[in-house]
């Protein structure tokens, strides 16, 4: 489930390197946190310097509010290409199947921001919470139109359900250190939300 963005190129070195900063900054924010990701930090990575950071930014909430919204757009974007290839009635376990490999649990920097930020996003800006709030709703919208009873309030229900136990899995998952608990972890989620199960 991470992802790498297939953004377009930019039409002025202005935009490029704001692009560079926003890509820079999603990546950092998931890897280090909110609170553990610095604009020098972010600046020096993009190789630019901390002087050059306002051309872009009116403030750090700003850059994060937009990395946090580049993280969770593409996010669901890669989310809607699995289902979109899955085959028909399958696209739910194509989804979870990807968000609870091992792949995605160990990338943390190129992952679900929400698996990554979740338990930091109560304590920022408005507007930084107001980024995370778009893509978990998109989320949710997505996961309920691939629901069998798609249409019907049960099928919201059962996506927000099952995003909540995506979400937590993988918290949980990153956060034990032994291998085949994480493992195990990811397997009872599948098993639990797997059609027929209940």
């Amino acid at each position: 489930m991470h992802n790498k963005s297939s953004r377009p190129p930019a039409a002025s070195r202005k935009e490029a390197t704001h692009e560079r900063i926003v890509e820079v900054a999603s990546r950092a924010i998931r890897r280090s946190g909110y609170s553990g990701t610095g604009v020098a930090d972010i600046m020096k990575e993009a190789g630019l310097t901390h002087g050059g950071f306002y051309a872009h930014f009116a403030s750090r909430d700003a850059l994060l509010a937009e990395a946090g919204d580049r993280a969770g757009s593409d996010s669901v974007a890669l989310a809607s290409r699995l289902a979109a290839a899955a085959p028909p009635g399958q696209s739910v376990q194509a989804i979870m199947k990807a968000y609870l490999s091992p792949e995605h649990i160990a990338a943390v920097e190129t992952g679900c921001p929400v698996a990554a930020l979740a338990c930091e996003m109560p304590r920022q800006a408005p507007e930084v919470r107001h980024a995370a709030t778009l893509h978990i709703k998109e989320m949710i919208d997505l996961l309920a139109r691939q629901m069998p009873d798609w249409g019907d309030a049960r099928a919201h229900e059962e996506a927000m359900a099952l995003l909540c136990a995506l979400i937590g899995t993988t918290m949980l998952a990153r956060a034990v250190d032994d291998p085949r608990l994480s493992a195990a972890l990811c397997a009872a989620t599948m098993k639990q939300f797997s059609p027929g199960a209940g």
